[in-house]
Parts: C-alpha cells; sequence; structure tokens
C-alpha cells in the first residue's frame, strides 16, 4: 500500500464558474487511513462528474448537505475493496459503486456500497453512466414524471450529455417523436446518427428559433437547462402536457438569483403540469430502471459514449466542462487500475 494517498478538498465557495482557487489537493498520510467493524476500505478507480455537484458547492438548503469547505468533494464512483471490518461480508477484490469522493481511498460503511458484478455485454462503468444516476434520473424522470407515450412529441434539453442522451432513447423505445437541443453541430450529427432522434436542434445555431417552432407544439418536454430555452419550451406546449424539471445547468454558475420564467400562463391555458424530481426517491425500483436498461446495452438499442478524463488531479479542471458544453456523454474520471489483491 502507498505511504500517502491523494484527496481534493473544498478550498472556498465558488460565487460564480469553478476556477482555480476552488479546491485544494492535498496529501494524507495512509497510517491514518482506520476501517471500523462495518466499513470498507476503498481504492477508487473512476469518478463520475455531474451537473449537480455544482449545487453541493452553495452554501443552501437542498436535497443533500452542501460540501464543507475542507471537506473532500463529493462524487459517485466506482472502486475496489481493499480492506474491511470484521462484520463485513464484501470480499477483498469486490468492485463496489458509492459516494466515494474525490480521493484516491475512501473508508465508508458497507451499507452505503452496492457490489457490481458487470455480466457479459456490460462495462463497469456503465455503472457510472446508463446504470448509475444518469441512466435512474432519465429512466424515473421521463417514465413517473414525463409519462412519455407512443407517437407523442419529446423535446429534450443538454441532449448530448449523460441524462439527456438517454432520456432520448428511452423516449424512442416508448415509440415517442424525440427532437433533442444541444449546443454544437457535432453534438448534434452525433445524436440524430448515432442515437436516431428525430431531430436535432443547434441552439447556438443562428436558424434555432425557427427551427425549434418548426417542430410544432410538445407533449413532453425533460428540461436539463433552464432559463431562456425552458421559457421557449413553455410557450409551446399542446394541452395536457408534461414538462420534467431535472437541472438548470444554465444557471448554476451564476450570480444571484437565475432568471423568472414569463411563459408560465400557458400552463393554465393547456392544463399542463410542470413538476421537479429528484431521483433518489426512487431507490427501491432502481432495479427496475437497470433491468431495462441493461437488456438495452446488450442488444445494442441503447447506447453509450464516455468523455475520460486521466488522473485524479484533473478533476477539478475536467469539472467546468460539464457548464460549458466541453463534453459529449458521460464525463468520468480514470483515478487508477485497481491493485491486485488476494481474494
Amino acid at each position: 500500500m502507498p505511504t500517502h494517498y491523494t484527496r481534493i478538498v473544498l478550498n472556498e465557495r465558488p460565487p460564480g464558474d469553478i476556477d482555480s482557487k476552488t479546491f485544494r489537493s492535498e496529501k494524507v498520510p495512509y497510517s491514518k487511513v482506520k476501517v471500523g467493524d462495518d466499513q470498507v476500505l476503498v481504492q477508487v478507480t473512476w469518478l463520475s462528474l455531474d451537473p449537480a455537484m455544482r449545487g453541493w458547492l452553495r452554501d443552501e438548503r437542498s436535497y443533500l448537505p452542501p460540501v464543507q469547505i475542507g471537506e473532500t468533494m463529493r462524487a459517485g464512483g466506482l472502486g475496489v475493496v481493499v480492506d474491511k471490518g470484521r462484520n463485513v461480508k464484501s470480499k477483498i477484490g469486490q468492485l463496489v459503486s458509492g459516494t466515494f469522493g474525490w480521493t484516491e481511498y475512501a473508508v465508508v460503511n458497507e451499507k452505503d456500497t452496492e457490489s457490481i458484478d458487470a455480466p457479459q455485454g456490460l462495462l463497469e462503468i456503465d455503472y457510472l453512466n446508463n446504470l448509475g444516476m444518469a441512466g435512474l434520473t432519465a429512466y424515473f424522470g421521463l417514465k413517473d414524471i414525463g409519462q412519455v407515450k407512443a407517437g407523442e412529441t419529446l423535446v429534450v434539453s443538454g441532449a448530448a450529455g449523460a441524462v439527456g442522451s438517454m432520456v432520448c432513447q428511452l423516449g424512442l423505445r416508448a415509440g415517442a417523436k424525440v427532437y433533442g437541443i444541444a449546443g454544437s453541430q457535432d453534438k448534434c450529427e452525433w445524436l440524430e446518427k448515432e442515437i436516431g432522434v428525430t431531430k436535432a436542434i443547434n441552439y447556438k445555431g443562428p436558424s434555432f428559433r425557427q427551427d425549434f417552432r418548426d417542430i410544432g407544439y410538445l407533449d413532453v418536454y425533460f428540461d436539463n437547462v433552464g432559463g431562456d430555452i425552458l421559457d421557449m419550451c413553455l410557450s409551446r406546449l399542446n394541452r395536457n402536457a408534461r414538462i420534467v424539471l431535472c437541472g438548470a445547468i444554465s444557471a448554476y454558475n451564476s450570480v444571484g438569483k437565475p432568471k423568472g420564467i414569463q411563459n408560465y400562463l400557458t400552463l393554465i391555458s393547456q392544463r399542463a403540469k410542470i413538476q421537479g424530481f429528484i431521483v433518489f426517491d426512487y431507490v427501491k425500483r432502481y432495479p427496475e430502471a437497470i433491468a431495462e436498461i441493461s437488456q438495452g446495452l446488450r442488444d445494442g438499442s441503447i447506447k453509450r459514449k464516455f468523455h475520460i478524463v486521466e488522473g485524479l488531479e484533473n478533476a477539478p479542471s475536467a469539472l467546468p466542462l460539464l457548464f460549458s458544453g466541453g463534453n459529449t456523454g458521460k464525463l468520468v474520471v480514470k483515478v487508477a487500475e485497481p491493485l491486485q489483491t488476494k481474494l
């Protein structure tokens, strides 16, 4: 085992964009690692970078407490059990998922980990993407909140991201006409040629608003960005439309309160619904989603795409890619190859 390991902690809360002062790296003596009777020591191999992490940096009331100054940055990940307490059933060498944070090693309660044995046709890092929070968020947001049906028109913003691209694919599987909104021509081409959406629209293009009007009226809008695009979609609702509030990435780095919506009266005239949700509320139903998505991955009807960043030290500079549109697909950090352990 190493003499020291690295972790990255919150250095200061960013008022706007994440910058070089937001995080700092620390070297921790491995001798300080203490594993309790019901705990496991995990060598972290992969970390997930997600838009929600920006919200965790704010000192505000939310569905999770904020990351504290000096605390290891929160993040979901994968890792290998390299040591364990006497009450632990997990084996040394077992691959697990959990909220390990930006660190090379993490001590966590066994009950807060999930053992992973990826079957043939699946990748380990699928459990940070389609079979992880991104896929689960897409599944329950679209099926439970959006209640999309065959023949309906589904519009997805942030469509080339991890959640958005999964929503597009689940919408297609349900028989909907799917329109994706993304921020570059390359992303739009990927959505059309690889994912198979009905049409993808570049919101940075000169004809965006006209292209959007050409869609007609929508039945379901899955919102990942908020702001002006949400307001625009509210003006184009069919009767009994459903708006799924998943994220507001356009406002996460804003200083002060985000701009309010103006076209909300359409919700009344079209008897529409707008609802937010948190994926953690569906924990008991995760197996349902994983079973369906796994089948799609194995038969090729669900596609995957990763943007891989090498090295824990690059996590702070990679996280802002989520807000600049610098990634296509699921953004992950490869922390390390697993140590060779005796089973």
